[in-house]
């Protein structure tokens, strides 16, 4: 799980390899879910919520440029 201070001093192309990252875990994750084979179902909540995360921090750090 990534804490929002971690996030918070990446730029913005770490912030971009690490969504990409986190997408692909995702996409792992429901492969897993839907053959059956997911032993920890917690953590798909986990990673939808860093996507969340690198996402706000993406666009809080987008608008403070435009600003």
């Amino acid at each position: 799980m990534l804490k929002f201070k971690d996030i918070s001093i990446m730029n913005a192309d770490q912030l971009k390899e690490q969504l990409v990252q986190l997408k692909r875990e995702q996409i792992s994750l429901r492969f897993q879910k839907a053959t059956g084979q997911l032993e920890k179902p917690f953590r798909m909540r986990g990673i939808n919520r860093d996507i969340a995360r690198v996402k706000t921090m993406m666009n809080s750090k987008s608008s403070e440029n435009k600003s």
